[in-house]
């Protein structure tokens, strides 16, 4: 029977611990498993990230191209034809996100004219295209743009 006083560790589960620099017998006495010279064997040695040695590193090895605009402003993408699909009559962020429709709430909303709408639909987005504002209005829907604060 099986109780705490005779509870014990599979077998090979539990290592006895590396103990380094303890004389000859040990295995790892005299340079205690860090071989024989050189950067590495030295007390305090800690190698920055990337550094190769001395060698040019590869990062600034690389040529750098082009810029990161840090202006930009990515959309959660939804088609006319994906909202027809739904079945929802009231269009939003949060109901895009609990019908798994967007990913991200923090993104801004646009909604593209690919596909057909066959209903009328109020949609609520940061952005429209042409196409997906004719195809709502033209169903009978009503087209709702906000503006970056209400995301």
């Amino acid at each position: 029977m099986i109780s705490l006083a005779n509870l014990k560790p599979a077998k090979g589960s539990v290592k006895k611990r590396k103990r380094i620099g303890r004389g000859p017998g040990s295995g790892f006495g005299k340079t205690a498993g860090r071989g024989m010279n050189g950067q590495k064997s030295r007390s305090g040695y800690s190698r920055k990230r990337g550094f190769e040695g001395g060698q040019m590193p590869l990062i600034r090895r690389i040529p750098k191209r082009g810029f990161t605009n840090i202006f930009k402003v990515t959309y959660n993408v939804v088609n006319v034809g994906d909202i027809d699909k739904s079945g929802l009559d009231e269009l939003n962020i949060e109901v895009l996100l609990e019908n798994r429709m967007i990913r991200d709430k923090r993104l801004r909303l646009k909604i593209l004219g690919d596909g057909e709408l066959s209903r009328k639909v109020k949609v609520s987005a940061h952005k429209f295209s042409k196409t997906a504002i004719e195809k709502i209005e033209k169903s009978g829907g009503e087209v709702v743009v906000l503006t970056g604060e209400e995301n």
